[in-house]
Order: structure tokens, then C-alpha cells, then sequence
């Protein structure tokens, strides 16, 4: 299973979401099935901690996978060359000097995600520490939130700053 439905050049912009690492199939399987409602970019960045054909993967993103415009990178670095210097990277990460939603997020703006057990690398977050978000957290026994709850609670303030654009209308 490849990222083969990456789209380039033509495509409307979108919020792209980044998971560096991820290391729990379920939890990638749900944020491919977020992706894919929402018309959001999916952006995997290895080492993966499963493969990409595993059961449980599968199962959380259900039928959603053909569905989802997404990529795999080999590491960060490739993943960062390609984005470009223009881009903008929004690091969601505990410890982060502002919450999400005290900035204002573009329509291609890269949402990026850690590990489930470890985050980001520290080094990365302090090179980027005007673009290091957190989550709000009120209990200090809790250690932290399930990484699909996470994209969807940023992802969502994104898209609803924006207007909710491409939202399908009641009928």
C-alpha cells in the first residue's frame, strides 16, 4: 500500500496534516479516515512503527485509504526539502509557548504531529519554537490525548477559521 493518490501542481490549496513517526495502526487509520472527510493532505514520515498492510491499520481507516490524498516520506529531512521555505509548519506539541487556537492558520498550512509515546524530537520544536502549539490540558495526572483526537481538534479549528471550505451543505 503506497501513497500513490498524492496529488501536485493544479489541486485547490488544503491544510495538510503531519504525522511524524506514528507508531499505532489504529491511530493512523483514524487520522487517514479524519483526512479523507475532510479533504486533508496526509503526510506519513518513516520509520513507521507498522506496516503499512497491517490489519488493524486497515480496519481503523476502513474503506477511507482510497480516498485519502497522501504521501509517505523516507525521514524529515525529505519531507522538509520538499515542502519548500515558504511553507508554514505549525509543531503540536505539550509544552508549546501558545495554544492552537491563538494563531491563525492558512489553507496550506502543514499540521505536524509526533509520536505516540515520545513527540516531537525536542531539537525540532526548539528550532521552531514560534511554531510550537499546544494542546490545553487541565488534569496533571492525565499525560496526554489519543494523537487522532489531537489532528481533529487542530485540524478542525484550522478548517473552521476558514470557513469550513468544501463543506458539504444539507440537503
Amino acid at each position: 500500500m503506497e501513497g500513490l493518490l498524492f496529488k501536485t501542481g493544479t489541486e485547490a490549496e488544503q491544510v495538510n496534516v503531519v504525522l511524524v513517526e506514528p507508531e499505532i495502526p489504529p491511530n493512523t487509520g483514524n487520522v487517514a479516515r479524519l483526512c479523507a472527510a475532510t479533504g486533508t493532505r496526509l503526510h506519513l514520515i518513516e520509520p513507521l512503527g507498522f506496516q503499512m498492510d497491517n490489519r488493524q491499520m486497515r480496519r481503523a481507516g476502513m474503506d477511507y485509504w482510497q480516498q485519502v490524498n497522501w504521501r509517505r516520506w523516507p525521514d524529515w529531512t525529505s519531507f522538509r526539502e520538499a515542502c519548500g521555505a515558504e511553507a508554514r509548519l505549525w509543531f503540536v506539541e505539550s509544552g508549546g509557548p501558545r495554544h492552537y487556537a491563538e494563531v491563525e492558520f492558512g489553507d496550506d498550512d502543514y499540521l505536524v504531529f509526533g509520536r505516540e509515546t515520545a513527540g516531537l524530537p525536542r531539537g525540532l520544536l526548539s528550532e521552531n519554537e514560534s511554531c510550537w502549539l499546544r494542546i490545553p490540558m487541565f488534569n496533571s495526572q492525565s499525560r496526554s490525548l489519543n494523537l487522532g483526537n489531537c489532528v481533529a481538534l487542530v485540524l478542525y479549528e484550522a478548517l473552521r477559521q476558514q470557513g469550513f471550505p468544501g463543506e458539504l451543505a444539507d440537503e
